[in-house]
This record gives structure tokens, C-alpha cells and sequence, in this order.
């Protein structure tokens, strides 16, 4: 380990991934120790047009006993090199060669017998697959999935023809762009040059994306179908959204507590066919990265991780520090979903 960009306590393992089309491939993993030796360590991938900033939610699980590892995926943040495409694949199944070399850093290498996935958005997509298929190899005892990527953010009448005519230019043209980037509504809710609290580095998350290629959106496309058939995860999991998506393409004071990025509908759906031990948490206010909202918010959805995670994982407490009586109460459909098992559809 070397030290990272976010300085002490944070460092960094660099995981070479030898070479593709483009030369090097490198993916980087970020730790950040609990105070007290522990066998208990969360996994973090990060999202779309994203990389791993967020120490808040380190830092508390360091303070609840948990080592925090976070996975930046190559052509991502700090695993980005010069010659790369800026956050390309063609297929997810790439991501497993540094999830699995991660895996057993935390748990061969550092010693952890208990190991909490968790992916926001693309990386709760990516996670899932990787856990399906490593299903026979426990590589995780549970996941944690904050507003992933299980659809597209289209109407129903077009997705269908979109995939289609997506999965015809990703043969001839995989590198081909569809679009210059992303709605700037999101990132303007976060970045605190703008509406948001959060400093972090543009050039690897900038407010409007990076281009969207033929072929990376057909290889999320084959991923979702994938997972809309269904998966057999034994681990038990979370899936978490917000109550509410915001559907338009200038800033208005409503992006500030809800999903600007996602359809949170698209969610609940799909998250049963994950597995067999599905639970379902929605979230009032919450921004699609649940762990970005407003203090409360976030607040909220760290002290419900805690009691899934004491309840599913027996690791114990990780609660945020809040009294008990200052947790929001779970809403009707929490109460109707997010305690229930749900079986496999």
C-alpha cells in the first residue's frame, strides 16, 4: 500500500490487470483501517462517471469497527491512465479480474472473514452479476446495493428498440459516442462549486459525464438482461432508492431530494430477481447516491445498513451515532417491503 490522494488515513494498492486494445490496465484499491484490528471489511464500487470521494461513509465504518476498502475500476478515477478510453468496457464481466484480486487482498492478504459488498448504480449492477457467478465461492457474506443500475431510464415502448439498435452499432462501431455526457442536473446537486456539499475532482467526475459509447451501453444492456431473467446470489442483500425520481433536464429545487439519474420504480422491481434474501429500503429524499443526500437523509440510510447488517450479517451495530429516536421511521412501503424476504421472481 502507498498513500493515497485523500491523504492519511487513506491508501492505495495498485492492481495491475496486464494489458487490452488500448495498452495497460490498472485498477486501484483504497483502504482506510478501522482504529482496532477487525475481520469484519466493506467492499465499495463506485458508479457511472464516478470514483471513490466519499470518506464520510469510511470514516463511519471505520468507526463501527469495519475495514473500508473501495474499488476504483479501470479507465475509472484513479485507475484512469492517459491512453484510455474514459470509462469503457465491453463487457462487465471484465470488472471481475479486479474484483476478484480485491477479494483476496481483503480476505487472504488483510485476513477478513466477513465482507460486506457494496455498489452504487452501475457498480450495484456490476457487484451482482460478479456475485452470481461467484456464487459457489462465497467471495461476499452480503451486499449492499444503493441505487443500482438494474434499467434504462427510457420509456418502456423504447427500451426495447434502443437495445437493438444499440446492439447493432456496439459490433460495427463499439467506440462510437451516443450521446456528449450526461443531464448536468445531478452533478450540479452535488458539487459544491454549484448546489451541492461535495469536493471532488471534475476531471474524473465531471458535472455532465463522459461520453456514452455504443459499447459500453450494449454491454449494461446484456448485464440488465441478464439480471431481469434472474440471479441465484445466496448472500443476502439490501437494495436501496429513493422514494422519488426527478425527471427533467434543468435544475429545479425538486433534484435536491430525489433520483435525477434513475428510475427508482426500476429498483423495486428487478431487486428480486437478485436471489432469495431480498430486502427492499426506500429512502425519502434521497439523491441517487443515497450516501450524497442531505445530512438526515444520509444519516437515515447509514443507521438502516446497520440494522440489516446486524440482523443478516450477525456482525453487530453500525449505526451512525444518531439516537435511536432521531432515525426517520420507515414508510409504508418499507414497512410492506424493506422486512420481508423476497423470493426469487
Amino acid at each position: 500500500m502507498e498513500p493515497d490522494v485523500l491523504g492519511p488515513p487513506y491508501e492505495r494498492h495498485t492492481i495491475d490487470l496486464g494489458s487490452d486494445d488500448e495498452g495497460p490496465v490498472v485498477a486501484t484499491l483504497v483502504r482506510r483501517r478501522a482504529e482496532r484490528p477487525t475481520n469484519r471489511a466493506v467492499l465499495y464500487v463506485h458508479g457511472f462517471v464516478d470514483y471513490f470521494f466519499q470518506t464520510h461513509v469510511a470514516d463511519h465504518f471505520a468507526a463501527q469497527g469495519w475495514d473500508f476498502y473501495a474499488l476504483d475500476l479501470r479507465k475509472y478515477g484513479r485507475s484512469l491512465l492517459p491512453h484510455q478510453t474514459a470509462n469503457f468496457c465491453l463487457d462487465l464481466g471484465d470488472y471481475f479480474a479486479e474484483l476478484d484480486a480485491a477479494v483476496k487482498i481483503i480476505r487472504s492478504d488483510d485476513g477478513h472473514d466477513t465482507l460486506l459488498g457494496m455498489g452504487h448504480s452501475t457498480g450495484g449492477l456490476i457487484v451482482s452479476l460478479w456475485a452470481h457467478a461467484r456464487r459457489d465461492a462465497g467471495v461476499v457474506d452480503g451486499l449492499f446495493l444503493n441505487s443500482p443500475f438494474f434499467d434504462l431510464n427510457l420509456p418502456w415502448v423504447l427500451r426495447r428498440p434502443a437495445a437493438a439498435a444499440v446492439a447493432r452499432l456496439a459490433h460495427r462501431s463499439p467506440k462510437r459516442t451516443l450521446a456528449n455526457g450526461l443531464s448536468t442536473v445531478y452533478g450540479e446537486s452535488l458539487h459544491a462549486n454549484h448546489r451541492g456539499e461535495w469536493n471532488y475532482d471534475l476531471a474524473w467526475k465531471p458535472l455532465g459525464g463522459f461520453p456514452i459509447r455504443a459499447g459500453w451501453l450494449a454491454a449494461i444492456r446484456r448485464g440488465q438482461q441478464q439480471l431481469r431473467a434472474g440471479l441465484n446470489i445466496p448472500a443476502p442483500m439490501l437494495v436501496a432508492a429513493s422514494t422519488r425520481s426527478f425527471k427533467g433536464l434543468k435544475w429545479r429545487e425538486a433534484a435536491a431530494s430525489a433520483d435525477s439519474v434513475l428510475d427508482v420504480e426500476h429498483m423495486a422491481r428487478w431487486a428480486p430477481r437478485l436471489g432469495r434474501h431480498v430486502t427492499l429500503l426506500r429512502v425519502d429524499g434521497g439523491l441517487h447516491d443515497l450516501t450524497l443526500s442531505a445530512p438526515a437523509v444520509r444519516e437515515t440510510v447509514l443507521t438502516e445498513v446497520g440494522r440489516w447488517a446486524d440482523g443478516f450479517l450477525g456482525a453487530g451495530r453500525v449505526d451512525s451515532g444518531l439516537p435511536t429516536a432521531q432515525a426517520a421511521p420507515p414508510t409504508p412501503h418499507q414497512a410492506a417491503g424493506a422486512t420481508s424476504t423476497a423470493p426469487q421472481a
